[in-house]
């Protein structure tokens, strides 16, 4: 089961890498920092519907205020869901860890 999704922006668009476990998720983050053109955004966990901010959005977040705070976690929560969903519905091709490290080789 795929239960943790990277989010990440790439050309203005959000995408998403499926993970297995948390510990493979933050290792996909970490990958996507260094990448060029990919802006990670964080990890979504599909079992507890929580989300795991990159460390820099991760300080921004926490300098919100509560309301802010919802809102933009709603945002992020709602992105990841819109991603499964959307791969769940139709015949496209989910992205994997292979792709991701296959991009840039």
């Amino acid at each position: 089961m795929n239960r943790f999704s990277v989010i990440y922006l790439l050309n203005r668009q959000y995408h998403h890498i499926y993970c297995a476990t948390q510990t493979e998720a933050y290792a996909i983050l970490e990958h996507g920092l260094t990448q060029p053109g990919y802006k990670p955004i964080g990890i979504y966990d599909a079992k507890t519907e929580l989300f795991y901010w990159e460390p820099t959005r991760q300080h921004q977040y926490n300098r919100a205020s509560i309301e802010r705070q919802g809102k933009i976690a709603s945002q992020a929560i709602q992105v990841a869901q819109n991603l499964r969903h959307r791969d769940e519905a139709g015949p496209g091709q989910a992205n994997s860890i292979a792709q991701l490290l296959q991009i840039n080789n």
